[in-house]
């Protein structure tokens, strides 16, 4: 059981990503699944997420990214992405994916499954 989370790289300011989270031993659609990011020096924060397809499959997105971000999910690759649009150099970070409890919507009470990092640079 786990979360595999890529498509993190370097980008110029204004420039896009998509970044996924891959899932492993359960069915992703079943569980909230948010994404959290660390910037150099500080501490991590929860930037967007997206409720179980159990729930009512809702999204969520801090102040700081809403209306440049957009959820997806591919049930047959078992895949969460997140595209991230005019991205900005307080974008960058390393960006985590984790899972909340089963049927849960957003924000889960609690986050039990976390995947590896992928690294954000928005840098020109």
């Amino acid at each position: 059981v786990q979360l595999q989370a890529s498509g993190g790289g370097l980008v110029q300011p204004g420039g896009s990503l998509r970044l996924s989270c891959a899932a492993s031993g359960f069915t992703s659609d079943y569980y909230a699944i948010g994404w959290f990011r660390q910037a150099p020096g500080k501490e991590r924060e929860g930037v967007a997420c997206i409720s179980s397809s159990d729930s009512d499959g809702s999204s969520y997105y801090v102040d700081a990214v809403k209306g440049r971000s957009t959820f997806s999910r591919d049930h047959a690759k078992n895949t969460v992405y997140l595209r991230l649009n005019s991205l900005k150099p307080e974008d960058t970070g390393v960006y985590y994916c984790a899972r909340g409890p089963l049927g849960s919507s957003c924000p889960p009470v609690r986050y039990d499954l976390w995947g590896q990092g992928t690294l954000v640079t928005v840098s020109s």
